[in-house]
């Protein structure tokens, strides 16, 4: 009965921030002709129910491309289609083709918000509540804890409920997969994992550690006896969800082809906006998007990328463990979005989930993190009109973590779980004292909070300089790049050197 208690009230207060943020403006509020991402989900309700699916994603007179044309994987075309059967049956001015583009009112406002709503109360904050009641050697006050911290992460809530998007979906779908596999329910974790693909192609993020944590799975138990069952089981899952999600899309190859160049935009470079990554960070002293053609930025980016990802992938492959995933999701969704391909700055938020994930074994990484993940989207929230929500819900957070979370502000070797990384260096380092580390990592925070705070209150009350009229956006995006090359650092240091000799190797 506590523990019900403690939930619902951890529940009831997520759910109160994200309706109170809703009631802020949304992405291009105001602005035609083109509007935001308000319009554009708006949009693709008005293409799905207009228009055949063979021209969802074909530019034709009915269906200009350059105007929000769809460019998310079939599952978001289709859950889209469902909210205009909906829309229509209210009001079908809201998705009537043509005269609905630009559409703005108080009604329509409220059930475009009360659709990411109920997603957000259906798929995603379920699995959070399941996920942290399947904690184990923690209390149900810290389980309920957990729960509250994760559901006031303010990055998630400030794009899906003020900016305007359906990321509760995508990022509900593969924590669904992460809870299917932690119980050893690996078909229904194939399953989730697919959907989340289907529904947003970022997800391609989180895809390649669970791939090598159930490959692991299946070579422990053997390739010759269950191992290969195993695997070839969720195989035929893995086929036969993606070809059911893309059967309308299958009938002709320029179909398949057509959805999947819109997918994968290649024609738009290595990056389009002010992106807290690599290549937008390294731009600011080399134009490497002038210097490189664009097959050599994508074979430069997958090459990196890949480097990247090796250590943690290899290492879950051969020693598969529950922790070594959690771990290994959050340093391949970093590395993802530092070396990848055409990022996106909301694409923070697939890094952002498994950090969530980690939130009570790291407790002080974690929610360093999520402040900066945060910060690295100040431009497109101010941009928003999203400014005093972004402060609210930052300070909330920090406070649900200060008081909630266990010795979140301890920065000790046991803390940051990096005692055997540590012991390593000693012998080649021996006069390296205990307290370095601590103090270093405290010093190093309290700069990134202080760059943050000068930040926002710089770009919020002075005028950038006519020559550089980006000048915040960019240190904003080049400062949380710092911090995300600083984190990911840590995290493959936390991956590589946990369970040297087998130690915890059935962990929750």
């Amino acid at each position: 009965m506590e523990k019900c208690y403690w939930m619902a009230v951890a529940i009831l207060m997520g759910l109160t921030v994200r309706w109170t943020v809703s009631l802020h403006s949304y992405s291009g509020a105001g602005k035609p002709p083109l509007f935001g991402d308000y319009e554009a989900q708006r949009h693709w309700q008005e293409v799905t129910l207009n228009l055949p699916v063979r021209q969802w994603y074909f530019n034709s007179s009915d269906n200009d491309l350059q105007y929000w044309g769809l460019d998310y994987p079939p599952l978001t075309a289709y859950h889209s289609l469902l909210c205009a059967y909906v829309a229509e049956r209210i009001e079908p001015a809201w998705v009537a083709l043509y005269t609905s583009r630009g559409h703005e009112s108080a009604a329509h406002k409220l059930f475009m918000r009360a659709t990411v709503f109920i997603a957000d109360l259906m798929i995603y904050i379920p699995a959070v509540v399941l996920y942290c009641c399947c904690l184990k050697e923690i209390s149900t006050k810290k389980k309920a804890a957990s729960a509250l911290c994760i559901l006031l992460y303010p990055g998630l809530i400030l794009i899906d409920h003020g900016h305007f998007q359906y990321n509760c979906v995508s990022l509900g779908l593969a924590l669904w997969g992460v809870l299917g596999v932690s119980r050893d329910w690996d078909l229904l974790g194939s399953l989730a994992f697919c959907l989340a693909l289907n529904y947003k192609q970022m997800e391609l993020y989180h895809s390649l550690p669970f791939f090598c944590f159930l490959l692991g799975k299946c070579f422990q138990k053997g390739l010759k006896g269950k191992g290969l069952g195993s695997l070839l089981r969720l195989a035929c899952t893995v086929v036969a969800s993606c070809a059911l999600c893309w059967l309308p899309f299958l009938t002709e190859w320029e179909q398949t082809l057509q959805v999947l160049r819109r997918l994968f935009p290649v024609d738009r470079g290595l990056f389009e906006d002010k992106v807290a990554n690599v290549w937008c960070s390294l731009s600011v002293f080399v134009k490497v998007k002038d210097l490189l053609l664009r097959d050599t930025q994508i074979l430069i980016s997958f090459l990196i990328t890949l480097l990247s990802v090796l250590p943690a992938c290899v290492k879950l492959t051969l020693r598969p463990s529950l922790r070594g995933f959690r771990f290994a999701l959050v340093s391949c969704a970093l590395s993802f979005f530092l070396f990848s391909f055409q990022v996106h700055e909301k694409s923070i938020l697939l890094v952002a989930l498994p950090v969530c994930l980690v939130l009570h074994e790291v407790p002080f990484m974690s929610a360093w993190f999520l402040l900066v993940s945060t910060f690295s989207m100040l431009p497109l929230l101010l941009r928003d009109g999203l400014l005093l929500p972004s402060v609210a819900t930052t300070m909330a957070f920090c406070m649900a973590c200060a008081a909630l979370l266990p010795a979140w502000a301890e920065a000790s070797e046991e803390a940051l779980q990096l005692g055997a990384f540590l012991a390593a260096v000693r012998k080649h380092l021996p006069y390296l004292k205990p307290a370095l580390l601590p103090h270093g990592i405290r010093c190093l925070f309290l700069a990134s909070v202080t760059t943050m705070v000068l930040l926002t209150l710089m770009s919020v009350t002075l005028e950038p300089p006519r020559k550089y009229p980006d000048l915040f956006a960019v240190l904003v995006c080049f400062v949380s790049c710092l911090n995300f090359l600083l984190f990911l650092a840590y995290f493959n240091i936390v991956i590589m050197w946990d369970s040297k000799n087998g130690r915890r190797k059935k962990t929750n």
